[in-house]
């Protein structure tokens, strides 16, 4: 069993504070930041100790957590806040579980191997509902031996674990597994709009849909929200979504591969968040197909 390693994390927000929350029940010594200080107060309630600075942390730790918007804030924390370029600090490892992007990804672990650091991109599938409920799968890029090394994190996280290989892999299994899941929440709003317009009972649509050969997971994650247009809180943002679209978009150009459906799909998310509805959960592209039809 793996020595239980010092653990840092930064971003304590939807995702983060459920991994930071599992890595304590699991037993890791944990030290955390975030700018929000709610959220540091939080996870401090749980048995987390505060860094005074994210600078703080790198001397402290063997590994460093990272949950963060996008890959130009993760650029930012570890080359501004985490100082690891001018502090260097042989032998640490950095697991970014942010939605990256993969190209930036892996040239952000390139020049971290050259300081000594190893880096692995650990995408996470699943909601933050599910991560506190260690019900996520994680998809991981790196160095094999650095993630053998550090599996045990992962299986004290989630209930399944993917290695992919080299860096970057990760952050592109990520995209193409949120390609699909959004698409079938997309395709969910524009059956039941259809069906709700054509006078059926929209519950009993969706209970045959599951029973059908077009059921997906999607119908049992937020069919009901749809319905009942609950979308606040939000289990994921609908903006946070958008910007995973305009990820994939962004790799389906530089590798020519045509993303069609992906490409409609990323003007009705750009349509919700200019009506003000980006902090909305994502099953709100219910409320795109409404606004259409008028209902």
């Amino acid at each position: 069993m793996m020595e239980k390693k010092r653990i840092g994390f930064v971003g304590l927000g939807l995702m983060g504070s459920g991994m930071a929350a599992n890595l304590l029940a699991a037993g890791y010594p944990l030290v955390g930041y975030d700018a929000d200080h709610s959220r540091v107060e939080a996870f401090a309630a749980r048995g987390g100790r505060p860094a005074a600075s994210p600078a703080a942390i790198p001397p402290e730790v063997d590994v460093i957590f990272l949950s963060l918007p996008n890959s130009s804030v993760v650029n930012a924390v570890v080359e501004g806040s985490l100082r690891l370029f001018e502090t260097g600090r042989q032998g640490l490892v950095l697991i970014d579980t942010t939605t990256a992007d993969p190209v930036m990804s892996a040239q952000l672990a390139g020049r971290l191997r050259g300081r000594g650091i190893e880096m692995l991109d650990a995408t996470i599938s699943g909601t933050s509902t599910m991560c506190a409920a260690r019900d996520v799968t994680f998809m991981v890029g790196g160095d094999e031996g650095t993630f053998k090394t550090y599996e045990p994190l992962f299986a004290a996280l989630g209930k399944e674990i993917f290695y992919l290989g080299g860096s970057g892999s990760g952050a592109s299994a990520k995209l193409v597994v949120n390609l699909v899941l959004g698409l079938n929440r997309m395709v969910l709003a524009e059956g039941l709009c259809l069906a709700t317009k054509a006078g059926m009972d929209p519950h009993r649509t969706l209970d045959l849909l599951k029973k059908s050969a077009a059921y997906s997971k999607a119908m049992d994650m937020k069919g009901l929200k749809m319905i009942e247009k609950d979308f606040s809180p939000p289990e994921g943002k609908l903006a946070f979504h958008l910007k995973d679209v305009r990820l994939m978009l962004d790799l389906g150009r530089r590798l020519d591969v045509p993303l069609i459906l992906s490409s409609l799909h990323a003007q009705a998310l750009t349509s919700e968040v200019a009506k003000g509805r980006g902090e909305w959960d994502n099953a709100a592209i219910m409320d795109f197909y409404d606004g259409l039809v008028g209902l």
